[in-house]
């Protein structure tokens, strides 16, 4: 399966029409929060439209600049997979949304408690269920990145991810992780056998594509590559 990952939209509306060849391709696609503009809370439900107008298998969680009544409006189109689980041909996606307490500018700002809390369904599921509790055919949306790795360093290089998401991944060990919030920290790197990427922000021109298949009976990362449009 191939899948269109995007990140960080804040309302884009330039590059996602360059993207109409990719959205094609697409089996999915894996939005990783950020809808809305920095401080224009208002353009989230534009920026939604604009998405779910290109595609009819989206999966997206919230962004620290989305407002968490905005949830609803996601559920509402089906796309949420914030808090839950979605099961698609023999793929899990499950998601955390929001970031992590910083600024305080943002009005979707948690504590690390609360971000893990989201994946909390997958805790509450029997290791049996899932064969020595890996969930290998999952796929983890979470705007806040996980910590240490390539994915969630500042500019200065300080890594500024959640050591509680972090935590849950190691404990689950996913297929992948798709996150964003740090614009300048895109990239690909994994955390034991899981692929963690970050696509940049889509604003910028950024985005990804993830291939996964089903070989021998165990879901594999066949390509996690970074693209870049011009404007």
């Amino acid at each position: 399966m191939r899948f269109l990952v995007l990140s960080d939209m804040h309302d884009d509306d330039v590059f996602i029409h360059q993207l109409k060849d990719e959205f094609q391709k697409a089996d999915g696609v894996l939005f990783g929060g950020d809808f809305a503009k920095f401080n224009f809370p208002e353009t989230a439900e534009p920026a939604l439209k604009r998405l779910v107008d290109c595609h009819d298998a989206v999966y997206g969680v919230l962004g620290n600049c989305d407002e968490p009544a905005f949830l609803q409006q996601l559920e509402e189109a089906d796309i949420s997979v914030q808090g839950s689980m979605v099961f698609r041909d023999g793929l899990v996606f499950a998601g955390s949304g929001g970031g992590s307490k910083f600024t305080g500018t943002t009005p979707n700002e948690r504590s690390d408690e609360e971000l893990v809390s989201d994946f909390q369904i997958i805790r509450d599921q029997p290791a049996s269920e899932n064969g020595e509790n890996s969930w290998d055919n999952m796929i983890m949306l979470m705007h806040n990145p996980p910590k240490d790795t390539e994915c969630d360093k500042i500019t200065s290089g300080i890594h500024v991810g959640s050591a509680g998401l972090r935590q849950i991944i190691e404990e689950t060990k996913p297929l992948a992780v798709i996150t964003g919030h740090i614009h300048e920290s895109f990239g690909v790197d994994k955390i034991g056998n899981t692929v963690i990427m970050n696509p940049g922000s889509l604003a910028e021109g950024r985005y990804g594509i993830l291939e996964v298949e089903k070989t021998g009976g165990q879901w594999q990362v066949t390509k996690a590559q970074l693209e870049k449009l011009e404007a």
